[in-house]
């Protein structure tokens, strides 16, 4: 379908309708195989993710700030990929890849409050580390059962009112010419290359809220893990150091595969982005990241690893 039928008639810079995702057309032979490797990946995220909330919540050895925000943060990931997978299924299937205004718009808010709620939960994260090995004896009185729900109350809604005027005003800019995005979800790059006329102050707009979201969240987990090593370098025991770099190594792999990612993104400027990275590094955050957290976090962890071995001991024994 030709983009111009997707424009009222009057052909104005301000009446489109839809959008064309491009996705992964360029590679037409292999859109049945790119369906199932995605299909298969999707597949993985959920039962892997699901399989995390049910240990946790099965297993009373778990019941602990640590494993109750790694809770929130998989059922986050399964939240987070739903925005884009089920999409990017539907058009390689169907080849369909028309996407109306509405649709886009509700896409990109729904990602940007997901991606800023994870950046949050992996801040409240690394903070329930930082006081666990920092502040051992005050950790229960710390992080006690109140302070934990308003945490992960706060990282799930604080982005919410940002974001809902930030994608409002994304697509309240005039777009004209082309209607195709070269990409396979309705991203913030993408959409400004579409933008016709001046968009120096959206683009200043997205670091001021990257800065915001991305980068002093990121530098608060810097600051908590110089804190975190330099105080499990002073335990006494190679055990004791062994067990405390064991619980924030996972975390770590997550934070440096989240955040390295989005800020080469979204911090990079408009200029320097391009078509096929753009979709590379995109694939990374919202796809590699959400599939490998349960091995992460299985793999490393000998407590979720313990639990697990209980839960289909108990499984098979039924």
């Amino acid at each position: 379908m030709d983009g111009s039928t997707l424009q009222s008639p009057q052909q104005n810079h301000s009446t489109f309708v839809a959008f064309i995702l491009l996705g992964f057309s360029d590679v037409p032979n292999l859109q049945e195989f790119l369906f199932g490797l995605f299909l298969m990946v999707y597949l993985i995220i959920l039962m892997g993710n699901s399989l995390i909330i049910i240990i946790i919540r099965a297993d009373p050895s778990l019941q602990t700030p640590m494993y109750f925000f790694l809770g929130n943060f998989s059922f986050l990931e399964m939240c987070y990929v739903s925005v884009t997978l089920p999409r990017l299924l539907t058009d390689l299937y169907r080849q369909d890849r028309i996407i109306s205004f509405m649709a886009c718009a509700t896409q990109m808010y729904f990602f940007l409050i997901f991606g800023a709620t994870e950046c949050f939960i992996l801040t409240a994260m690394a903070y329930d580390r930082y006081v666990a090995i920092c502040n051992p004896l005050l950790y229960p009185l710390i992080m006690n059962n109140s302070l934990c729900i308003q945490l992960a109350a706060g990282c799930w809604i604080s982005g919410v009112p940002v974001h809902i005027g930030f994608t409002y005003w994304i697509f309240s800019l005039p777009f004209c010419g082309s209607n195709q995005l070269n990409h396979f979800f309705c991203d913030i790059p993408p959409i400004l290359t579409l933008a016709c006329g001046d968009t120096f102050m959206i683009e200043m707009l997205i670091y001021v809220i990257a800065l915001l979201v991305v980068t002093i969240p990121f530098m608060l987990i810097l600051a908590s893990y110089v804190k975190i090593i330099s105080s499990i370098l002073k335990l006494p025991s190679a055990t004791g150091r062994a067990k405390a770099f064991s619980t924030c190594s996972s975390h770590l792999i997550v934070v440096a595969l989240f955040f390295g990612s989005g800020i080469i993104t979204y911090l990079r400027p408009k200029s320097s982005h391009s078509a096929g990275v753009d979709k590379f590094l995109s694939l990374f955050y919202t796809v590699v990241t959400p599939m490998f957290n349960p091995m992460i976090y299985c793999l490393r962890n000998k407590d979720v690893m313990i639990a697990l071995n209980k839960f289909f001991l108990r499984c098979f024994m039924l």
